[in-house]
């Protein structure tokens, strides 16, 4: 599964009405694009996808991918806690024609190590689909073990991972217990340069929706030897990585896509806009980051 260095977790887009806007996705796939995105994920947590129905899973997926036009992959997030569900949006994600699928582990109903391998290996048994797993702990209330996860990588169309655990000896275990051909990306866009010194591929981020080339930048230098600049680079974005969650992902990045120009619309409940949390001094951090400036010429 190639998602090259830098792979956006993409928002989704909403009318004022709260109905998914397409013209607006039209115009974030364009800015991303044009902003050091390799590969799309769609309809993944960061996207919504809890409060996304399945007809508007593959209206979005549907549309993302013809208005790429495979100028780069497009990943759909198809995982979720019934295994039965998530083959059936798989299947509709091979039918519409994504290059690849990332299965979050199954969140709520806490499936234990064995659980998760059955539920894995069956979903990737319907599919002819390259999958990226994703463990994200702190969402699915599960950790998917590195033992488990070795394990999974011998199914020849499972061929990477988002890991998002935050644990770097975690990562560290999945390397090396996976062969060459299989591909971990940090989950976690602040971890995004320890884990490259680990092997990581790279990173599928939230911040990329404002920061892509930056980061490409950041990642091209670590990669190209040059390890202080990668180094001060990372101390730049750092706090950028992290006031974006500072609310419930995906409230800030929206809000600081508004920023750059580029309008997503709000958030659907449960989750509320921004300002609605109380005091968060993100315009702050983010006037902070555009300081920075000077590093990333």
């Amino acid at each position: 599964m190639e998602l090259g260095q830098i792979s956006t977790a993409m928002v989704t887009p909403y009318s004022t009405a709260g109905d998914i806007d397409y013209d607006k996705t039209a115009k974030l796939v364009e800015h991303l694009i044009a902003n050091g995105t390799d590969s799309l994920v769609v309809c993944g947590t960061t996207g919504e996808s809890p409060t996304l129905s399945a007809a508007e899973k593959e209206a979005l997926l549907s549309f993302t991918i013809e208005t790429v036009n495979k100028r780069i992959p497009v990943i759909a997030g198809t995982g979720t806690f019934s295994t039965k569900e998530t083959v059936m949006l798989t299947k509709m994600a091979e039918r519409v024609g994504s290059d690849g699928i990332m299965l979050v582990a199954p969140y709520y109903n806490k499936p234990d190590q064995k659980g998760m391998f059955a539920h894995f290996s069956h979903v990737a048994a319907e599919t002819k689909l390259p999958v990226m797993l994703y463990n994200i702990p702190g969402r699915s209330a599960v950790n998917m073990l590195p033992e488990t996860l070795i394990a999974l990588s011998k199914i020849p169309n499972i061929r990477a991972v988002k890991e998002a655990s935050g644990s770097l000896d975690q990562m560290v275990d999945i390397i090396s217990g996976t062969d060459n051909g299989f591909a971990l990306y940090s989950g976690d866009d602040a971890l995004t340069l320890p884990a490259l010194a680990i092997g990581a591929k790279g990173v599928v981020s939230v911040a990329s929706h404002v920061a892509g080339n930056e980061m490409q930048q950041m990642v091209n230098a670590f990669k190209e030897g040059r390890t202080d600049q990668a180094a001060r680079m990372h101390r730049a974005l750092l706090p950028l990585f992290h006031g974006l969650f500072a609310a419930p992902n995906p409230v800030l990045v929206k809000y600081a896509l508004e920023k750059v120009g580029i309008h997503t619309g709000g958030v659907r409940l449960p989750l509320t806009d921004f300002g609605s949390e109380g005091n968060i001094p993100f315009d702050e951090v983010w006037e902070s980051y555009k300081k920075t400036d000077h590093l990333f010429k």
